[in-house]
This record gives structure tokens, C-alpha cells and sequence, in this order.
């Protein structure tokens, strides 16, 4: 089983990702942490990435899907959640040419509204690192950390300008996905599903756990 998240920033991949490792038992194909493992074991490819990141280069696709491949080998027979990649239509055309099937694809739809909201409404206390959201996981008084009395403060990256900078760049890249996998699903290559992801996040998991019922079996 091989499953990809589409989904929005802000959307809920990182929280619904999360439910399938520790539910289901995915193993979570990170594209940062494959490339971390590559450089750290030293394989003939992570020999290749080390030194195209030490020059400031891109890892090109062929590269990163070789990598995809050997880790999707290393899983065997347990399910994986791919997670960063594929990112683009140039990245999920490849994959396919590669020979890499997937099972489903998942796409968490949420209003770009919806998700302005939820980004910018983060908070974190910086010394920390503890997360609050002013709708959803609000500290007890306004502002200020639970357990410090301290400031709470915005990332940069959580701004209103950024995020929206960040939705232009993922409608852009990653929205084309959504109807190329949808068209391989009617050709049956795959399985495509939307779920309705602007609603509480347990209600969403159940939605998603639903999809998979041999592995909650």
C-alpha cells in the first residue's frame, strides 16, 4: 500500500500523516528525511546528494525519485505514506514513468479562507516551541504562554502576506496533481478520493481510516 496526501498548507497532512503511522503502522517517506538518510549511510546516491547539496544545487527529480525507489525497496511489504513528493506534475509524471504505483491519492480540500485562518492563527513561544492557535488550541490568557506567563509570537512564514504567498506557489506546483491523479484513477492506475478536510481533525481521520479497511482490520 502506497499513499499520497495531497493537501494545502494548512491543511491537516502533517496531523492525518500522523495518524496513519501510529493507527496503521505506515512507514512515513519524508522527502527531507530521505535525503538526510542518504548523506548519513553514504549509499552511491547519497554520495551523489551530498555533493549536489554542498554546491548549493537542487536534487533533480530522477535523482530524488531513484531515492523514492530505494526506500519504498527498504519498506518491503509494509505501507508507506509518501510525504513532499511528488510536488509537482513534472515529479508525479516521472514517478509514474519510473514505474512507481500508487495506491491511493487522498486530497485534503479545505477553503483557502479556512486555511489563511488556521495559519495565521498560530502562536508559538519561542524558548520553547509549544504551539498554541488562537481558535483552536488557545492559551489560557490571551497572548501568553501556559507555563512561562511569556509572550507569545507569530513565525514569519505565518504572516498573511507569506501565507498567501504560499497558497499562489501550491496552486501553482501542486493543485495540476489533483486532476492528473484524478484521470489515472479513471484509468486505473490508482485510487483518488477528496475528503472534506474543513471539519474537526478526529472527524477527518475517520474519514481516512475508513479508506483503508484491510490494514484497520
Amino acid at each position: 500500500m502506497r499513499v499520497v496526501l495531497l493537501g494545502a498548507p494548512g491543511a491537516g497532512k502533517g496531523t492525518q500523516a500522523q495518524v496513519l503511522v501510529e493507527r496503521l503502522g505506515f512507514i512515513h517517506i519524508a522527502t527531507g528525511e530521505i535525503l538526510r538518510a542518504a548523506v548519513r549511510e553514504q549509499s552511491p546516491l547519497g554520495i551523489q546528494v551530498q555533493a549536489m547539496m554542498a554546491s548549493g544545487q537542487l536534487v533533480p527529480d530522477r535523482l530524488m525519485i531513484a531515492l523514492v525507489e530505494e526506500r519504498l525497496q527498504q519498506a518491503g511489504d509494509r505501507p508507506c505514506l509518501l510525504d513532499g513528493f511528488p510536488r509537482t506534475l513534472a515529479q508525479a509524471e516521472a514517478l509514474t514513468q519510473a514505474g512507481i504505483k500508487l495506491d491511493q491519492v487522498v486530497h485534503l480540500a479545505v477553503p483557502e479562507a479556512v486555511l489563511i485562518r488556521r495559519l495565521s492563527g498560530r502562536r508559538v513561544h519561542r524558548p520553547s516551541g509549544r504551539l498554541y492557535h488562537i481558535d483552536y488550541q488557545p492559551p489560557r490568557v490571551a497572548d501568553r504562554d501556559d507555563i512561562t506567563g511569556e509572550p507569545l509570537n507569530t513565525r514569519p512564514d505565518d504572516d498573511e502576506a507569506t501565507i498567501r504567498q504560499r497558497l499562489m506557489i501550491y496552486q501553482a506546483q501542486t493543485v495540476p496533481l489533483i486532476a492528473y491523479y484524478q484521470q489515472q484513477a479513471l484509468q486505473g492506475r490508482t485510487r483518488y478520493v477528496a475528503l472534506e478536510a474543513n471539519q474537526p481533525a478526529v472527524a477527518v481521520s475517520a474519514q481516512l481510516l475508513a479508506l483503508f479497511p484491510q490494514q484497520t482490520a
